[in-house]
């Protein structure tokens, strides 16, 4: 084999090659993919979270026949027996306002982190409610600077704020952002009491 003038024999033209295999190996296994931050880690756990939501009311009369749900025979609702001895589940009282209503989001703020592509938001939670609520979960959404939405992130805060205070929570990354967002908008998504 010839290269470049010189003339190389068998032994001599492998030893050559290994490190262009070499190079050309490492330079393919630089220009992977690497997996975010992100993969791998399981959702937050949501089993106490009271969602706030608005509710409207249908009026049954309006609704047609064939979309109205069937009827059934027995109209009252069935009691279940109970072993002697064992108190039956306490009811839940159905006017108990959830505990995302006394609180509220006083002061936010973010910025970037992580080379540009984390958003790292400050804010400021008040409770104005009779108890301490905890796993207060925030939907932020991310827009360019003209106002086109980009990107919406949520996070769970798994910590308690006290009864008739506020805390602020600094910088908490809250996911990986568009490099073009310039603005960002947080607001509550629900609550659990303490």
């Amino acid at each position: 084999m010839r290269f470049a003038g010189w003339s190389l024999q068998g032994s001599e033209a492998r030893v050559l090659a290994l490190p262009a295999i070499a190079i050309a190996g490492c330079a393919a296994w630089l220009m992977l993919p690497e997996p975010s931050d992100a993969e791998g880690q399981s959702p937050p756990q949501l089993s106490q979270v009271h969602f706030a939501q608005n509710v409207s009311l249908i009026d049954v009369a309006a609704v047609p026949a064939e979309m109205a749900p069937a009827q059934s025979d027995a109209t009252a609702p069935t009691e279940v027996p109970t072993p002697d001895g064992v108190a039956p589940p306490p009811e839940t009282t159905v006017g108990a306002k959830p505990a995302i209503d006394g609180l509220r989001i006083s002061s936010q703020s973010w910025r970037r982190g992580g080379l540009g592509s984390k958003a790292l938001v400050t804010l400021t939670l008040r409770n104005t409610n009779d108890y301490a609520v905890k796993d207060i979960e925030i939907a932020c959404a991310f827009a360019r600077r003209d106002g086109s939405h980009l990107t919406d992130r949520k996070r769970v805060i798994r910590d308690t704020v006290n009864m008739r205070s506020q805390k602020t929570f600094a910088r908490m990354h809250v996911g990986f952002v568009n490099i073009n967002a310039n603005q960002a908008k947080c607001s509550l998504v629900a609550a659990s009491p303490v």
